[in-house]
């Protein structure tokens, strides 16, 4: 169990360092997706009515779908924590 704890809190701290030097690798990249994101929120200001008060935007939170994986993954683990010992 010990090594388990070791190898999630290394794969922890490789992923973060991943994701926060990966877009510095790509500079051009970043810029593009920035300038995208601003592109979008501006056509969605210029589209909306006079008497709206802004942007009628739809959030998709798939909290069934997360609950599921949640479970799925905490017997996996706990199966594998159980054949590894």
């Amino acid at each position: 169990m010990r090594d388990f704890l070791v190898n999630s809190l290394v794969a922890s701290a490789v992923l973060t360092l991943a994701l926060n030097f990966l877009p510095r690798l790509f500079p051009n990249a970043t810029r593009k997706a920035e300038q995208e994101v601003h592109r979008r929120v501006e056509d969605a200001w210029a589209d909306r009515e006079p008497g709206d008060g802004g942007p009628r935007v739809k959030v998709f939170f798939p909290w069934k779908a997360m609950l599921i994986i949640s479970i799925v993954l905490t017997i996996v683990v706990n199966v594998a924590g159980a054949i590894a010992s």
